[in-house]
């Protein structure tokens, strides 16, 4: 930590703690600010000057930029949400409580507060919710010279336009065209002529996640957002859609471990924050769990009249365990590439009932020979039979589950690989004192 930062601003001594936040770059700032107490961080924010503020706070995370307006006085707020995108104003706007979220809805200029109002009218989770109303559009007929001219003379910036969409006198999307394209095509050329892509768009209401997939499928720049009559309301810039999948994968990720993700930075949040994005999975895994306990219950004979069952329990709920959870990755993960849908469960199910028999049989073949040994060829059948059925069903459950999810409107990382392991322990089970029951006679 800068202690003499932190003495500074403790014994309000303004000056000098503006002239140490001089001496930092943007990087700097950010772990200062993450480091310092709660009144002093947002005192120090305050001693930044206006665009070196702006420049600092959007490397921020989303829960540190509303904790930060909600220190702030609306002015300050409105300065510094001034200087983000129409978007970004709307996504910290909705993340922030609903008091906080009217102020700082008050304090913007009425062009911008009426814009994040459209934005936040569309569903949660939407392509309209993430598309930016700033873009650059022309007529067909504009020549490749006037549209050029337009974009240098664009608010935006000539660096910020890598596209121009083309829209009729209704505002419907027609197609677009890469800037690149504009410099390379005769002055007098029509921009219409030069057009392509005019079905790739994407309506208000399609998932974010899907639309954030189509910059980087079709290498553009930016991929426009169109309403049911097919009029251009929006775009969704390459950078936002990186970081719609970013978050998306680092949800998923954090879920397939039993968690949910963390909207601060790991090493900036308190204990009891942690604590409190891992309590519900563990009661929900927890609770899961009771299922295993019942069914040991239920075959406590069993388990009194052949000891030596119990000493396999683990082989084999950590093969089942390990085999649903392999395969609930590689769907999910198949699922939020665009590759795997509903329409595709049959052949989901069959490809993971062949792979967990594949399996199955090769542990069955390793465990066979060992167990025989020691314990007898019953006992064996016993062992590698079990392995067999309970590798085919996990592999079974672990592939459909996720794409059932999804069907029920349900994240398919929901379906996590603690999750999917707890719930085969118990079936697992089941399988494995049915067949030690029927062949071994107890």
């Amino acid at each position: 930590m800068n202690t003499t930062l932190l003495e500074h601003l403790r014994d309000r001594e303004l000056r000098e703690a503006k002239s140490d936040l001089r001496a930092l770059d943007p990087e700097e700032t950010v772990t200062a600010l993450r480091e310092l107490p709660a009144t002093e961080g947002v005192l120090a924010f305050r001693l930044l000057d206006k665009q070196y503020a702006v420049e600092v706070f959007e490397l921020l995370s989303d829960d540190e930029r509303v904790r930060l307006l909600e220190a702030m006085t609306s002015s300050e707020a409105a300065d510094v949400l001034g200087g983000l995108d129409v978007d970004d104003q709307a996504r910290l706007i909705d993340e922030a409580p609903a008091a906080v979220a009217k102020r700082l809805l008050s304090a913007l200029p009425a062009v911008d507060r009426a814009r994040v109002g459209i934005l936040l009218s569309y569903p949660d989770d939407s392509a309209g919710r993430i598309a930016n109303p700033n873009y650059l559009a022309v007529r067909p007929h504009v020549s490749a010279a006037r549209a050029l001219e337009a974009v240098r003379r664009c608010p935006l910036g000539p660096d910020e336009v890598t596209t121009v969409f083309v829209i009729d006198v209704a505002r419907r999307y027609l197609g677009l065209v890469n800037v690149v394209e504009l410099v390379k095509a005769a002055p007098d050329r029509a921009v219409g002529d030069l057009a392509r892509l005019p079905d790739i768009a994407v309506t208000t209401t399609s998932p974010a996640e899907d639309a954030a997939r189509l910059p980087q499928h079709h290498d553009l720049g930016a991929i426009p957002v169109v309403d049911s009559e097919r009029r251009l309301v929006g775009i969704i810039a390459v950078d936002d859609a990186m970081r719609v999948l970013e978050e998306e994968a680092s949800e998923d990720l954090a879920r397939s471990g039993g968690s949910e993700p963390l909207t601060r930075p790991y090493l900036v949040a308190t204990s009891f924050y942690l604590a409190r994005r891992r309590a519900g999975w563990l009661l929900l895994l927890g609770v899961a769990a009771v299922l295993t306990v019942n069914v040991l219950a239920a075959f406590e004979s069993a388990l009194e009249s052949v000891v030596a069952l119990s000493l396999f329990i683990p082989l084999l709920m950590g093969a089942g365990g390990n085999s649903g959870a392999q395969a609930a990755t590689v769907v999910v993960r198949s699922m939020a590439m665009g590759e795997v849908r509903f329409r595709d469960l049959p052949a989901v199910i069959a490809r993971e009932a062949r792979v967990g028999l594949m399996l199955g049989l090769m542990l069955a073949a390793v465990a066979f020979p060992v167990v025989w040994f020691f314990f007898g060829v019953t006992f064996a059948v016993v062992i590698s039979s079990t392995l067999a059925i309970i590798c085919v069903w996990a592999s079974t459950a672990g592939g459909m589950l996720p794409v059932l999810a999804k069907r029920l409107g349900i994240d398919p990382a929901v379906i996590s690989a603690p999750l999917i392991a707890t719930l085969i322990d118990a079936t697992g089970l089941l399988i494995y004192f049915s067949i030690a029951v029927a062949l071994l006679g107890i």
